[in-house]
């Protein structure tokens, strides 16, 4: 990628506003560019050289391994989110990787010891990624916290209407989810079987409120979800 491309990518992403022109360039030089194809693994939370990604089209699950090697879809990743290191340490006793989902994943990346020199010559920078961070943290609490309170129908309704704001084309009530996930990744996601996910679209699809296929969720009517 062009330093010109790599510079009007940054410059757009909210995390970068407070930063100059000069300042941006000098982070153009910091940052590698990477892309990668549906399956393909990105990282791994135990490399010898931690990293900050910043995802930049497509999108990417992040997966995590417990002692018995069960996986749990930790996070869903889209466009112009962060992952990888965030709280800058190199964590080596966790156990998750990062996958694409999609057909096409472009990423950037910094180095942990430059992203954190970087920050340090720039206070406001540093404040904006903490601001950024917390935000993230604070989403990923409350999706623990609804695994926890809630019962498997009521988090399926409320994992796609909250898909559905975020990527969804929207024409008034009508809205229209690109799917890239599997009912096995969303069954992780809500913490719930395969199978009772599968039941529990079925029944959307009885009542009308969706039509699903491996490729398009169509939601006729946003509000009755």
């Amino acid at each position: 990628m062009s330093e010109e491309l790599k510079y009007w990518y940054l410059r757009d992403h909210k995390l970068f506003w407070t930063l100059s022109m000069s300042q941006i360039k000098q982070l153009c030089i910091i940052t590698g560019f990477k892309k990668a194809k549906k399956g393909e693994i990105i990282y791994f939370s135990s490399s010898d050289v931690p990293r900050i990604f910043l995802l930049k089209k497509g999108n990417i699950k992040i997966v995590s391994m417990d002692e018995d090697g069960n996986e749990t879809i930790k996070d869903i990743i889209q466009k112009g989110d962060l992952f990888g290191e965030l709280t800058l340490e190199n964590d080596t006793t966790s156990n998750e990787y990062a996958k694409a989902l999609t057909d096409e994943v472009a990423i950037c990346s910094f180095l942990m010891s430059d992203f954190e020199n970087l920050m340090l010559q720039n206070p406001n920078l540093a404040l904006t990624y903490t601001k950024f961070v917390g935000l993230k943290m604070k989403r990923i609490k409350n999706n623990y916290s609804n695994l926890m309170s809630k019962d498997a129908k009521t988090r399926l309704n409320t994992f796609i209407k909250e898909w559905a704001e975020k990527e969804g084309k929207i024409e008034g009530n009508k809205v229209t989810i690109e799917n890239y996930l599997t009912q096995a990744d969303i069954a992780q996601i809500i913490g719930t079987s395969r199978q009772t996910t599968t039941q529990l679209l079925n029944e959307m699809e009885e009542n009308q409120l969706i039509f699903y296929s491996r490729k398009l969720i169509l939601i006729d009517d946003i509000t009755k979800l």
